[in-house]
């Protein structure tokens, strides 16, 4: 299994770290068996698996269930686990139970939260010195979408690029061994991939950070919404409908099911 080194060691290195989202058993075991670098349990869920409008009714208990079911798929894979929604943000002693529970309870590897600012600094410097690695959050946090005002590519002006970048170097700094971008232009996500020593991994963040991630319904075509730095490589969204439209039509025309898919078929 990769480590916490590992991705370090690839940064240096120049090679691109994969980051797939997977919520249970047969997802994790798909990403494990495509030699993906991490898998992350992603507060995604609230919207793919949970049918959410967004990810901040998505519980701490929901995230330790996915993680449970995607680890025993991913026996062998580096696994984070998102903290939820409110989860880090009212004092630190919930904070660090809560990632604790994420990996003895979950079985993830590591934990990520989203953004910042002070009180996410010091979220992050208390989980680490619990001995548990963090993953954090910046540009666009689908958390935040209220205080942002919705989807929106973060970072466009000077003064919100020079704030991200300013809020990278700190988390760095804070002891954070890997960081998201998600949302924001091409040249800041270079610059802050340049300026960092720790693995950046894009997600509409352009072609220069350290790895990418994508969201397994996104890369599977079974999403329902398709930002622009997404591409799929299927489209389930239309074939799983016409598969089970196959099976239907074939128990309403007495063709299913046939004698091979019977026990002791009448002669």
């Amino acid at each position: 299994m990769k480590n916490v080194k590992t991705f370090k060691k690839m940064k240096k290195d120049g090679q691109k770290i994969v980051m797939v989202t997977a919520y249970d058993y047969p997802s994790g075991k798909y990403v494990q068996s495509a030699d993906v670098d991490i898998l992350l349990v992603g507060d995604s869920l609230g919207m793919v698996i949970l049918g959410y409008e967004d990810t901040l009714k998505v519980t701490l208990k929901d995230i330790i269930h996915h993680t449970k079911a995607a680890r025993r798929g991913a026996d062998d894979t580096f696994i984070v686990a998102d903290m939820p929604f409110m989860s880090y943000h009212l004092s630190i002693e919930e904070t660090k139970e809560n990632a604790a529970l994420l990996i003895t309870e979950g079985g993830a590897n590591a934990v990520k939260l989203e953004g910042g600012k002070p009180s996410r600094l010091e979220a992050i410097r208390a989980i680490v010195d619990c001995e548990i690695p963090v993953v954090a959050h910046l540009g666009l946090t689908p958390q935040s979408i209220h205080l942002l005002g919705g989807y929106k590519v973060q970072g466009k002006k000077e003064a919100g690029s020079i704030e991200i970048l300013t809020q990278a170097k700190e988390i760095e700094k804070a002891g954070a061994f890997m960081l998201v971008l998600e949302g924001i232009p091409e040249e800041l996500g270079r610059k802050i991939s340049v300026e960092l020593s720790i693995p950046t991994i894009g997600i509409g963040a352009g072609r220069f950070t350290d790895g990418q991630v994508l969201v397994y319904h996104d890369i599977l075509g079974m999403a329902d919404l398709k930002p622009k730095f997404v591409k799929s490589y299927a489209q389930l969204n239309k074939d799983i409908p016409d598969i089970i439209k196959k099976f239907t039509k074939e128990v309403k025309d007495g063709k299913f099911p046939a004698v091979e898919n019977i026990y002791n078929p009448i002669k």
